[in-house]
């Protein structure tokens, strides 16, 4: 392969398709009829798009807004733009109007390619923003252009530009849980060392077969999934979203080897017990969980029910986007914990007082995936950009073997009459009780301790627990100036885009339930 795809993240599945172009890349289950996608059908539409971002008048460096639900098409689009030097920016479909504006408008995008149904305020947004040109997917709404029909125009072959390691690859956004959300400037160069670390030291096989059913926009699904597999020739099969049923029938009859989520997925699965006891899972190798905190005991319950071993993983989309991983050499993980550092990356804990900490800290990372930058913010490179290393903002605690243990977000931590209060360590406590399946601890105003923490949980279907009974098994299993002062059981958690419990809702409910300020 010349330099020139070599060095262009669009031509990631370039080698495999040369390789195996009768082999079947996805299959998409989101279609009336399963979808199968070869290799040599990939490569051609990979090219088409390239050569469509040319006839839609776009250059090398342009940014094109992308708002695609799970789709195959998702790839062709995210990656064939690649092959162009443009610079997808990849749109969480799960946004509101106003952040799905304030994105637009901050990224810079020139042009559009949207999936109608998979956000109602998208069409009009991108409307109102004056992009041009306009194109979707059905149902094609008036004035814009339909995306298959322009795709099948183009050539399927394409010579690609000549672009620089450091060119932008594409540009994500962050969730925004603690404002609004900043686009994150992801390189050609970093990604695919990216690609490549991890293919030398945990090579995926030509015959595993991932299911994706998180969001693809979300780093998640792209690092677990799409982007190890289409790079070796293996497949992944698509859902347009995550229903527990359907979701566990995918993995067993398409004989899936592996799949991953957040803990929200998997406390879903494991509400279905017998469905699972009925299915084949002689295929399936391994489990991933993560994108946000594991319960040890979560793990515990998922290796108990699916007979293969799961191991909690750790990454952030400027980050790499995994610094921390299972152990190279193969040997055990250890329970509650991440992992050890990423060969060739390196991170480093840091006090509260600035100075480098031993085994406990906030984590700065430094390796070729780390974002160069968000983009047109400054004053947040300022912030969390030193000498090359990225201040991810996650506190953790490093072992004596050097494994390391998510404690929890910088921001998350308040203070509770003098004493430091994580939330994590107290949903910990929470997640310790067998009939306690989900929990979310945040701080609300408190008269007389300035702040204090609050609960909310769901339960087990055939759980009795109440506030009252939750209270107390606090203040009899952890320290008394940690339990929460109000617990709420709910029936579900308000999740964010990429499906983490989002905290800021959480605390809207908390004080909608329990007051602006509790205490007396």
């Amino acid at each position: 392969m010349d330099q020139r795809r070599a060095g262009n993240l669009g031509y990631f599945s370039h080698e495999a398709a040369l390789a195996f172009p009768d082999k079947i890349a996805m299959i998409d289950l989101t279609c009336d009829e399963p979808r199968e996608v070869t290799y040599r059908e990939l490569e051609g539409r990979l090219n088409r798009f390239a050569s469509l971002t040319r006839t839609m008048g776009l250059k090398p460096g342009d940014r094109l807004a992308m708002c695609v639900g799970n789709r195959f098409e998702f790839i062709e689009i995210m990656y064939g733009a690649m092959r162009a030097g443009v610079v997808p920016v990849t749109l969480n479909t799960k946004l509101g109007a106003d952040v799905l504006a304030f994105t637009v408008e901050d990224s810079d995008a020139v042009a559009a390619i949207v999936e109608p149904g998979a956000n109602r305020f998208v069409v009009d947004v991108v409307e109102q923003a004056g992009l041009r040109p306009l194109v979707a997917f059905d149902p094609v709404p008036a004035g814009w252009q339909p995306y298959e029909d322009l795709l099948m125009a183009e050539p399927a072959s394409f010579d690609p530009p000549d672009l620089s390691g450091d060119h932008p690859s594409f540009q994500p956004y962050t969730s925004g849980s603690t404002g609004r959300p900043k686009g994150v400037v992801l390189t050609h160069e970093g990604q695919l060392w990216g690609i490549h670390v991890f293919q030398k030291f945990w090579p995926e096989k030509t015959d595993n077969r991932a299911l994706a059913a998180v969001p693809m926009y979300h780093k998640n699904a792209m690092a677990g999934a799409f982007k190890p597999l289409l790079h070796v020739g293996g497949s992944v099969v698509i859902l347009e979203n995550f229903e527990p049923k359907r979701f566990l029938r995918a993995l067993s009859d398409y004989r899936c080897t592996n799949t991953g989520g957040v803990p929200a997925v998997y406390t879903a699965l494991l509400q279905e017990k017998d469905l699972i006891a009925s299915l084949d899972w002689s295929a399936l190798k391994g489990l991933s969980v993560g994108s946000a905190p594991v319960p040890p005991e979560l793990l515990h319950q998922i290796e108990e029910a699916f007979g293969v071993r799961c191991i909690e993983t750790y990454g952030l989309t400027e980050g790499g986007p995994v610094p921390i991983a299972a152990p190279a050499d193969g040997s055990p993980m250890r329970p509650g914990s991440c992992g050890k550092v990423l060969p060739e990356g390196e991170v480093k804990l840091v006090g509260a007082d600035g100075r480098d900490d031993e085994s406990y800290g906030e984590l700065w990372v430094k390796n070729p995936g780390v974002t160069p930058g968000y983009y047109k913010r400054p004053d947040v490179n300022e912030e969390k950009i030193v000498d090359g290393w990225l201040k991810t903002g996650d506190l953790f605690r490093k072992d004596e073997d050097g494994f390391y243990f998510f404690m929890g977000r910088t921001d998350d931590m308040f203070n509770c009459g003098g004493e430091n209060i994580y939330p994590k360590e107290v949903e910990n406590l929470l997640l310790a009780h067998p009939e306690i399946t989900e929990a979310s601890v945040v701080p609300l105003t408190h008269k007389v301790k300035g702040e204090a923490p609050v609960a909310f949980v769901t339960v087990t279907p055939d759980s009795a627990l109440d506030e009252q009974a939750i209270k107390t098994y606090c203040l009899e299993n952890g320290p008394a100036y940690a339990h929460p002062r109000h617990v709420a059981v709910v029936d579900a958690m308000p999740l964010n885009g990429p499906g983490k419990i989002d905290r800021l809702i959480v605390q809207e409910q908390a004080r909608e339930r329990f007051g602006e300020v509790i205490g007396g």
